[in-house]
């Protein structure tokens, strides 16, 4: 059974651990290293964010900002990809990854703000709280990772990119699931419902590291598995920033 989040797989840490061998000298993975290379590549986000953001200074600066938004999600897109088939790569991938992820990420981020002042705080607030909330419930055994559980968070997961995918084919032909976007009580219900399952994948994550750890991954793992937990952050960010947006238009 695999992690909801594509990038975190059992069977991938299974078989970069199946037939190594790994003496005291550190090149098995670690938590504390997953946990440290998570912080770098957060940053690495942030400093991209940064920069996109920085380029952005209101409406008449959009022309500008928006090809850094696209360049980036394309980027970060084709990055992940390459770091999903070449685990060995990570260390070189990932931060290239959060280079990318951060400067779309920030382009975005600031024409949410712009809209709706004060929305990217909130969003970064809550996806942080979120992350430490579940965070400590699996670590303490409070949640429970069990096959069931997972079965039904990837059946989630994998539903809400099948409706995201449908949606963005459906609108090459002018038509779309309005709900996706709409401020009604559908959409916000749509919306809150996908924030619950980005966040319950964080938990598979954190159990498919933990596992990963145990198994004698090598080394390089550590870069792969801080990758998939940003992979699932910045889905989580996103899917509270267009929450909230949804909230605020409303008022």
């Amino acid at each position: 059974m695999q992690s909801g989040n594509p990038a975190l797989n059992k069977s991938i840490f299974l078989d970069a651990a199946s037939g190594a061998v790994f003496s005291r000298d550190g090149n098995a993975m670690t938590l504390n290293g997953t946990v440290n290379k998570t912080g770098l590549l957060l940053a690495l986000v942030v400093l991209g964010a940064m920069f996109s953001w920085s380029r952005f200074h209101g409406a008449e600066s959009l022309p500008a900002v928006a090809p850094l938004a696209l360049g980036g999600a394309l980027a970060g897109f084709v990055l992940a990809m390459v770091t999903a088939f070449k685990q060995r790569w990570a260390p070189l991938t990932a931060p290239l990854y959060a280079l990318a992820e951060g400067v779309f990420v920030g382009a975005l981020s600031a024409i949410f703000e712009l809209r709706y002042p004060g929305i990217v705080m909130q969003a970064v607030a809550l996806t942080f709280g979120t992350m430490a909330v579940l965070l400590l419930g699996y670590r303490s055994g409070l949640i429970r990772v069990t096959d069931k559980f997972r079965a039904g968070v990837v059946a989630a997961t994998g539903g809400v990119m099948l409706v995201y995918l449908a949606s963005f084919v459906l609108g090459f032909f002018g038509h779309s699931f309005a709900f996706i976007t709409a401020s009604s009580g559908v959409g916000i219900l749509f919306s809150l419902v996908v924030v619950a399952i980005a966040a319950l994948n964080l938990v598979l994550d954190f159990d498919m590291i933990e596992q990963g750890v145990n198994a004698g991954a090598p080394k390089y793992m550590e870069w792969y598995g801080a990758f998939a937990l940003v992979v699932t952050l910045v889905w989580l960010y996103l899917e509270m920033l267009r929450l909230l947006s949804k909230l605020q238009s409303r008022n």
